[in-house]
């Protein structure tokens, strides 16, 4: 097969993993060698299907032993196949980076023969990279669950940053859907990359302090940092019926335990026909949205899980971003003196992030700040007014300081299409980077086949993406309830299975793995 060939395959057949990002790491360029990494500078674009721009995303293989009812390259699915060698993937990255179309490399594999088998393939690759091309540039490399501990080792001396994808927030969910993974699998490289970090970073910070009273001599040649940019997950959102607080919870839980620097949530696309998997055709990004930004609230903004949502109300409301809704539901927290409040409080205001609560706290240090001040220092005073005063004056003047009032001047859907953002929220399929290539969900959505249900689980609704039975409500009931409530369906299935948190077990108490 020619290269152009399985490029082709192996492109399309990556899209789906959206857990990359920007680098998170500083290297500058050395002499003799090729390329270097800035902390912010390589996926800072995404295409209309989700794929980082920026990086070559591609699969080693998409030849795999598994069989996980969601994912296109299953073993049972009849799609081309392909592989590249080691050696013909590091030279078409090299090819590529230096007729500047990409800034990284974002490597990931179907399952060949075993875990360990296709993890030495990669290994085999980054080496090729690094050390056969001096290549410095940005590598984001996955790693296969029940992968042996010395190539999780060598992997992470190689790459920059590592992932293993947690695939589903449950492990009843997990056992359904993808029967030949086990969450130990998943759960222990996960801790191995987190202690490997935390070893690597104090050995060099014992090494930077020059302890020792006889003089050291530097080695002639360094060894690469173990995983410098950290490690992220992935999780698949709307293939099972887990609620947004579950999901929510286990992502808090990963941040405590592991450390991670980043979880991915990614709306399930529908590109099988399996019985297992729900029947509605739409792309659930609307919720993926919300779950980003509470995500977000979590990492950046000192909000706790239970702060954002509750098991009465489990699911996002879709109608107000989480913080407004946080806000709106706690009225007596507001309004908040922009001149004197403290920093916390500022980052509790809608429409003032992180860098807006530091601009105020430099700014009024000088002067007194009004509307003026405030947009000049890129508050969203639109929505940021209802909660605040300027100087003893309430900004938010002609509307009533009510949940209801408020919750219908925030309200609004969300709106895609504008200023390049996607244009639709529910798309009945991802695109494809190369429109020659045939892959079943394009088989499916051309010939317009119905999809059956997942039994024992009703219909979900297409604007708020929630399974269960829930009667629909009307549109100024949404706009009145705090949050939309839903109850779980009484399947085969059950969320509860896993207990209320879900893997947080598997987290917080190590068993063993099985053989």
């Amino acid at each position: 097969m020619e290269l152009i060939d399985k490029l082709e395959i192996l492109a399309d057949a990556a899209k789906y993993d959206v857990a990359c990002t920007s680098s998170g790491i500083d290297r500058s360029a050395q002499k003799g060698k090729l390329g270097n990494t800035m902390a912010a500078g390589c996926c800072h674009s995404f295409s209309a299907d989700g794929r980082c721009i920026t990086l070559l995303k591609v699969l080693m293989t998409n030849v795999c032993v598994y069989d996980c009812a969601y994912c296109v390259n299953r073993a049972s699915n009849e799609v081309p196949r392909a592989a590249f060698t080691p050696r013909e993937l590091a030279e078409l990255t090299i090819a590529f980076y230096r007729r500047n179309y990409i800034e990284g490399l974002f490597l990931s594999s179907g399952v060949v023969r075993d875990p360990d088998h296709t993890t030495e393939l990669m290994v085999r690759t980054l080496s090729l990279l690094r050390n056969e091309h001096g290549f410095r540039g940005y590598i984001h490399a996955k790693a296969v669950p029940g992968t042996s501990p010395e190539l999780i080792e060598a992997l992470g001396h190689l790459a920059d940053r590592m992932s293993v994808n947690m695939e589903l927030p449950s492990q009843r969910s997990l056992a359904l859907l993808a029967p030949e993974k086990d969450k130990q699998r998943i759960v222990t490289p996960m801790r191995q990359i987190r202690d490997g970090i935390a070893e690597d970073r104090d050995t060099r910070a014992i090494m930077r302090r020059n302890t020792a009273y006889l003089a050291q001599r530097r080695p002639a040649r360094k060894e690469r940092a173990f995983v410098p940019a950290g490690q992220s997950t992935q999780m698949i959102v709307g293939a099972t019926p887990e609620s947004d607080f579950q999901i929510l919870n286990l992502s808090a839980a990963l941040y405590r335990t592991l450390s991670l620097k980043r979880v991915f949530f990614s709306a399930y696309t529908p590109v099988n026909d399996d019985a297992r998997l729900p029947g509605a055709d739409a792309v659930q990004l609307n919720r993926e949205h919300r779950l980003y930004q509470a995500d977000w609230l979590l990492r950046f903004y000192r909000f706790d899980v239970a702060e954002i949502i509750d098991e009465e109300h489990p699911f996002l409301d879709l109608d107000l971003d989480p913080k407004a809704n946080w806000a709106v539901n706690h009225l007596d927290f507001f309004p908040v003196e922009v001149n004197t409040a403290p920093f916390e409080a500022l980052l509790r205001v809608p429409g003032i992030g992180v860098r807006g609560a530091h601009s105020i706290m430099r700014a009024r240090r000088a002067t007194c700040l009004r509307e003026t001040e405030l947009r000049k220092l890129g508050v969203a005073y639109k929505r940021a007014r209802f909660f605040i005063t300027c100087a003893g004056t309430y900004a938010g003047a002609g509307v009533d300081f009510t949940p209801e009032a408020l919750r219908a001047q925030l309200a609004a859907p969300i709106e895609g299409g504008r200023r390049g953002r996607r244009s639709d929220k529910a798309c009945p399929g991802q695109l494809s980077l190369f429109e020659s290539v045939e892959t079943p969900e394009k088989a499916r959505v051309g010939a317009g086949r119905p999809r059956t249900a997942l039994a024992g689980h009703a219909e979900p609704n297409a604007r708020s993406g929630l399974y269960g039975n829930a009667s629909a409500r009307t549109v100024e009931t949404k706009r009145t309830a705090s949050r939309p409530r839903a109850r779980a369906d009484e399947g085969a299935l059950a969320p509860e299975a896993d207990g209320t948190f879900g893997w947080q077990r598997a987290l917080e108490m190590p068993e063993k793995v099985p053989a």
